[in-house]
């Protein structure tokens, strides 16, 4: 529970500290006077999103710190030590500081965290029921989440909830697939005409360099056989003198003159081995000669390949080289295509089945809701009756259908139905109910669903609005009696409320040195009955309201 607050120059709170107790605590004041400003300074303290307004006009920041006591709570206690976040013995204390700029800073334990984890620890430490609660009721999405509230089903609704995104998931995949294939139509046309084309010249591997060589060699047979036939004569079969006979003749030469002076013997040597390499090379001239062919069918079959080949590339904006890589890769482009279309067919039977599964959980979280639903109606109904609507019928129609679209919730169709008065048809909360009775069902509801949750503490800002007389009396009680169990805080405006609280704070404003400040104060038992005589009667506190005032707390015991 909420066992203290303290406040730093948070809007119009210069310094603010207050001690809280467990049972029914009422917090009353004047009008304007600030009666929600601890629990707008709690909500902040638990994660709500942080503003620059809340910093005190004249400070640099505004800090805020909120100790509980979690001895018998232990889900917060779990979730502080999976995140390592353990205090002293069964205490939490949890602080958010906002600097001017609207920057602000959480800490838990004096450790620093986000505000999602303030958030998160904080559902196991407090549940806030705002003023405006009862204009809720009126929203079939809020209807559906205060029965799941009260049927406790999380797992259920996870379940359909995770069923869903699985669906959602494939059908988003399908779209995008479709929108794909339908793109890919026209491109997959193109990639079979260009891969049939190119299977059908089957260019491989190093065949175009093969080619183009060959093709050099037959495109220039003639100057080649001419030449080499030219340069045989010359070497070695000439009619005239040769360079054969030349070398042949210089060998035999300078050997007759090494036979004189020994150092032109290797002279001689080297000629006579050019002579037998001339000899050798005109041999292979020979032989190149004989074997040389002009072949026009051969070069016309090559120039015709050659071409075609040229041509496919220049087609296909590629280097002749790179041709064979180019079909490679247009094939598996092709082949891609292909797995798309694969995907498609079976993703019409993963949907079916993703959405026969939805289905599955969708229905078995509307079983429970249904359970949970006749239970609540009847519960919501005998409040009514306690809250002055003696004639008063309530019950909650829950629709299944699986030809609903689907959603993250399920697929039930709810409305809140109530009569108010004899004779009167069951009929939707928000064509019959008026403002106070609203306000009254939106309150019994909240209380069943607290009694439920078993929240630690339970924050009513001003959910008696619009409630009076004998009603306020009955709704003080409900109160009461929930705070027996677990911690309430109330701010009211109502005598009958107030006097019905175990404790009570009251929150006054005043202005100094042209500042505004805003104080909280305990009351003890004759500042609750002048407190109590106040609301009772205004300005004008008489013995009578006095009296009346201490009999409002004294009839709760």
């Amino acid at each position: 529970m909420l066992s203290g607050l303290t406040i730093s120059n948070f809007a119009i709170v210069s310094e603010l500290e207050t001690q809280w107790h467990a049972g029914m605590t009422a917090i009353t004041g004047e009008t304007g006077a600030g009666k929600s400003i601890a629990i707008d300074a709690l909500s902040l303290c638990l994660g709500e999103r942080a503003d620059a307004a809340a910093v005190r006009p004249s400070a640099k920041q505004a800090d805020i710190s909120a100790r509980f006591d979690i001895g018998n709570l232990p889900k917060a206690q779990k979730y502080l030590q999976e995140h390592m976040l353990e205090g002293d013995e069964n205490e939490c204390l949890l602080r958010r500081v906002v600097a001017k700029n609207g920057r602000s800073k959480s800490y838990i334990n004096g450790v620093a965290v986000t505000a999602a984890q303030l958030k998160e620890l904080g559902q196991y430490l407090i549940s806030i029921h705002g003023q405006h609660a009862h204009q809720l009721l009126l929203k079939n999405d809020h209807q559906l989440h205060l029965v799941d509230e009260y049927a406790g089903h999380k797992s259920l609704i996870d379940n359909t909830a995770a069923a869903y995104s699985h669906y959602q998931t494939l059908l988003k995949e399908l779209k995008e697939l479709e929108a794909k294939n339908a793109q890919q139509q026209a491109q997959k046309q193109l990639l079979e005409y260009q891969v049939a084309e190119l299977d059908e010249f089957a260019l491989e591997e190093g065949e175009f360099e093969q080619i183009e060589a060959e093709h050099n060699k037959l495109s220039h047979s003639q100057h080649l056989l001419e030449g080499t036939q030219k340069q045989l004569y010359a070497l070695y079969e000439g009619d005239e003198q040769t360079i054969n006979g030349a070398l042949q003749h210089s060998a035999i030469a300078i050997s007759e003159l090494a036979a004189i002076d020994s150092s032109l013997e290797g002279i001689a040597t080297m000629l006579n081995d050019a002579c037998v390499q001339v000899e050798e090379a005109s041999r292979e001239l020979r032989s190149y000669c004989d074997s040389a062919e002009l072949d026009p069918e051969r070069l016309a079959q090559l120039d015709e390949r050659l071409g075609n080949a040229i041509s496919l590339a220049r087609k296909h904006m590629v280097e002749p080289s790179a041709l064979v890589d180019h079909h490679l890769e247009i094939k598996a482009s092709l082949q891609a295509i292909c797995v798309d279309d694969e995907r498609l067919s079976q993703l019409d039977a993963e949907i079916a089945d993703a959405l026969a599964n939805y289905q599955h959980h969708s229905e078995l979280l509307s079983q429970s809701r249904q359970a949970a639903a006749t239970q609540l109606s009847s519960l919501i109904g005998a409040s009514m009756h306690e809250l002055s609507m003696e004639n008063g019928r309530f019950n909650i129609e829950l629709d299944f259908d699986k030809e609903r679209v689907p959603s993250r919730l399920g697929q039930d169709r709810i409305e809140f139905l109530v009569s108010t008065n004899p004779g009167q048809p069951m009929q939707a909360l928000s064509k019959v109910a008026s403002g106070g009775e609203l306000s009254r069902i939106s309150l019994a509801i909240q209380v069943i669903i607290a009694q439920r949750v078993t929240t630690p503490t339970l924050i009513f800002d001003e959910v008696d609005v619009g409630i009076s007389g004998p009603t306020a009396a009955a709704v003080g009680k409900l109160l009461r009696r929930l705070g027996e169990s677990t911690q309430v805080i109330c701010v009211t405006h109502l005598p009958q409320v107030a006097s019905s609280a175990m404790n009570q704070f009251f929150v006054a404003k005043e202005v100094a040195n042209d500042e505004t400040y805003t104080q909280m104060k305990s009351l003890n038992l004759q500042g609750r009955i002048d407190e109590i005589a106040r609301l009772l009667g205004g300005d004008n506190i008489s013995k009578t309201t006095l009296a009346n005032a201490q009999e409002l707390i004294s009839a709760h015991g």
